[in-house]
């Protein structure tokens, strides 16, 4: 076909010509300056946002809009994600700003709109959905895709391009404060719900980023963007696999994480960003720099010797774009080029990529608009507040229980705790009203948000007393809540976290914790309220467990939601009263006593109990636990034989029945015990999990596909291996509570396996 553009020579421009074609035609035409632009974002209204990201106001020189726009954009940083903003609003201004950059710049060519979008889109009045936990609490992949899907559809309504998620760090200290970003301890359970996000926000046409690739949850003691010491192996068999997964799903876009792994920050590895992601995985997509990475190389690493070195080192390991404002990839950058210590080509390279998925995007077509349909934009319409309540639902964990509940008719009920009236308490550090709301405390939240006070007050006659806030409190307001207590038929105790940012809360980015016991006086308030003798319902609305091994024996029940997001407070009283059957189980362990050191369940035999330590780490309640008020009978549990090919597959085979009458819940779990390995492996290791509903007296069969790619690990010669010899299915309710152990034999050679080995097992359900 012959257009004008062609006849003209300019390449670029047909739609229908190929688009690697499209770009290098493009990217000869550019001057380095307008390649350089490509590279970089802008965060117009940074200087007024909050202090929503680390050393946000320490840039080398300010932001000159008049300046930048004439060269062309890379990408617009978090339009609505700054300040409170009506989307109708934010939407026409966006477009604007679209149009400027359109028609000032030589091109034409728009910028990728970007935002968080981690508990639901960053934006005033969008739905706040469940936090990463509550997901990984749910074991529901499909749940998280749709929210996704839905999240995708309000982005694109507004001109987003491109989402900030999913958080894909495997837990690996619950005193991290971003654990509640988290969506667990185990890296298939993290990688199968983060596969599930990317597929639903891809599906929607926005780009999904991984973050924070790798190692940043592996820092020292817990501490936000410390060093990280993982070895090798962990490194490859317990951090790196949610991202082979969600590479897999079809995200197009990386972030790096801060850290430096044995003393390498991932924003200065090549063998990171480039050898291991781009040649081993084959990704084709964007890799983008988390926030002020590029400059923390010179400011806080200490490897770059100015912020020209930072940029030359960045590009050259392998980040294409720099965000979230120009710094490094400005000034800096162009100096580089001018004095040939960098090469143009590496602009180029990274170049390439950017324009490649502007294409994609349909921002190089000649058709392009910025401008959004319709007057009105509903972000928080009812099918998303619908999907949010069902998720919140699904993810309620119900750790203990003594027979109290679900709470059944009417009663006299005091609620007490810092969380109990607080519409906050439900929600992540990165929901848009603490996030940036908390910054402009003179505008309303813009969401109808219920406390638990409010929930509860449909089902009971509630009595609200505070006992004490988060942190610090008085004698007199804990006296208070005793009193309330004391006059009740039974106290239900709200207790847990005050997400923030950086020191503003308990929980969240750069809120860690030096132990594991309840924030401020809130395990004093707990006592009191256990010796009035009224019975005790623990609520937990926290970003992280915390040590209850104390109280456990005194406590009538404990409910643990994490941060269930906007309709978290219903899905509760539902929880509570009974409607709903509680079916969540724990993507993190609670500690036991004496447990405050760095665990998880994956450890080798010395992580367990041993007689040559005086410290037991043995859980209170371990990963994968959860109850039921109507616990599912397992019937059988078997393979179908007991040889597995190291190349082929095993079929087990999974008989349950529901013998009440109400509809239940199981979360049938499959580990793997491997018995002699090359090297020490943790004891077992979750390779699959699947939800089962089941209607009162119905039976269901769950068979499982199980490839011998998920028994592989990291062996001496430092690739991932598939061996031969004796291996062990445990299939049950949770990581200890195992209803079945099926020994195998797996048979046949060796096999080295890579990026493309299975990675998810076939689970079928009649």
């Amino acid at each position: 076909m012959t257009t004008e553009a062609t006849t003209s020579g300019e390449l670029w421009r047909d739609p229908q010509a190929a688009p690697a074609d499209r770009v290098r035609d493009l990217i000869t035409r550019m001057t380095v300056r307008e390649k350089v632009a490509q590279l970089y974002g802008v965060w117009v209204g940074i200087e007024s946002g909050g202090e929503v990201a680390p050393h946000q106001h320490d840039l080398a020189a300010p932001i000159d809009w008049d300046e930048l726009v004439q060269h062309g954009l890379g990408q617009l940083t978090r339009v609505f994600g700054t300040r409170p903003i009506a989307p109708e609003v934010g939407a026409r201004s966006l477009a604007r700003t679209q149009r400027e950059i359109i028609t000032r710049s030589r091109f034409g060519i728009p910028a990728v709109v970007h935002e968080e979008c981690l508990t639901g889109l960053a934006a005033w009045q969008a739905t706040v959905y469940p936090s990463p936990l509550c997901w990984g609490a749910s074991f529901e992949p499909d749940l998280v895709q749709r929210m996704t899907e839905l999240m995708g559809r309000s982005m694109r309504r507004l001109g987003v391009h491109q989402g900030l998620a999913p958080v894909l760090d495997v837990t690996r200290d619950l005193r991290w404060g971003r654990v509640e970003e988290s969506i667990g301890e185990d890296p298939h359970l993290v990688g199968l719900i983060g596969s599930a996000y990317v597929s639903g926000l891809e599906s929607a046409g926005i780009v999904a980023t991984l973050k924070h690739f790798a190692g940043h949850s592996g820092s020292r003691a817990g501490r936000n963007l410390a060093p990280s010491s993982v070895g090798p192996r962990e490194f490859a068999d317990v951090l790196l696999p949610p991202f082979e997964m969600a590479l897999r799903a079809g995200a197009r876009s990386v972030m790096n994480s801060y850290t430096s792994n044995d003393g390498l920050p991932a924003a200065a590895d090549p063998g990171l960003l480039t050898e291991r992601l781009r040649d081993e995985y084959g990704f084709a997509g964007t890799v983008v720099a988390d926030y002020f990475a590029i400059p923390f190389l010179h400011r806080l690493h200490g490897v770059a010797a100015d912020r020209e070195d930072a940029a030359i080192q960045s590009l050259v390991a392998g980040i294409d774009v720099e965000l979230p404002t120009v710094d490094c990839y400005g000034e800096p950058l162009l100096a580089a080029l001018d004095a040939g210590t960098v090469d143009e080509a590496v602009v180029d390279r990274a170049l390439e990529r950017v324009l490649l998925q502007k294409l994609e995007l349909g921002l190089l077509d000649p058709d392009y608009s910025p401008d959004v349909p319709g007057d009105e934009i509903d972000l928080d319409d009812a099918e998303s507040r619908a999907l949010a309540r069902r998720l919140a639902e699904r993810s309620i964990v119900l750790l203990h229980n003594d027979g109290l509940l679900p709470l059944t008719g009417r009663r006299k009920v005091a609620v007490v705790g810092p969380r109990a009236n607080d519409a906050g308490a439900v929600m992540g550090c990165y929901s848009f009203p603490l996030h940036v709301g908390v910054h402009h405390p003179e505008v309303p939240i813009g969401l109808d948000v219920p406390t638990v006070v409010d929930a509860l007050r449909a089902d009971h006659d509630v009595v609200f007393s505070l006992g004490c806030p988060v942190l610090g409190g008085t004698d007199e307001e804990i006296a208070a809540a005793v009193e309330a207590a004391r006059e009740s038929e039974v106290c239900v105790a709200v207790l847990g976290d005050q997400a923030g940012l950086f020191g503003a809360g308990t929980s969240g980015e750069g809120c860690d914790a030096t132990d594991l016991r309840l924030p401020g006086r809130q395990e004093e308030l707990l006592e009191a309220l256990l010796a009035t003798g009224t019975p005790v319902v623990l609520v937990l609305l926290s970003g992280r467990p915390y040590e209850l091994h104390r109280q456990i024996d005194r406590l009538a029940a404990v409910v643990c939601g994490f941060y269930p997001g906007e309709e978290g407070a219903s899905a509760l009283a539902d929880v509570l009263s009974g409607r709903t059957n509680p079916s969540g189980r724990l993507p993190v362990t609670f500690p036991g006593a004496g447990t405050s050191q760095p665990w998880t369940y994956l450890v080798a035999p010395l992580g367990e109990r041993t007689d040559i330590s005086s410290v037991d780490p043995t859980p209170l309640f371990p990963f994968g636990h959860g109850l039921s008020y109507a616990p599912v009978t397992w019937l059988t549990a078997g393979v179908e034989a007991r040889e597995w090919p190291t190349d082929g597959t095993c079929r087990l085979v999974t008989v349950l029945r529901n013998d009440k009458e109400i509809a239940t819940t199981e979360v049938v779990q499959i580990y793997l015990h491997d018995p002699v390995a090359e090297v020490a492996r943790p004891t077992q290791q979750l390779i699959g999990a699947v939800k089962v509903d089941l209607a009162p007296g119905e039976t269901r069969t769950v068979t499982a596909e199980l490839h011998a790619d998920l028994t592989a690990y990291t062996g001496r010669a430092g690739h991932r291996q598939v061996d031969q010899g004796d291996v062990e299915l445990r299939v049950g309710r949770s990581s200890t509570d195992v209803h079945a152990a099926l020994r195998l034999v797996l048979t046949g050679p060796r096999r080295r396996v890579g990026y493309d080995r299975v990675l998810t097992p076939v689970f079928d359900i009649r």
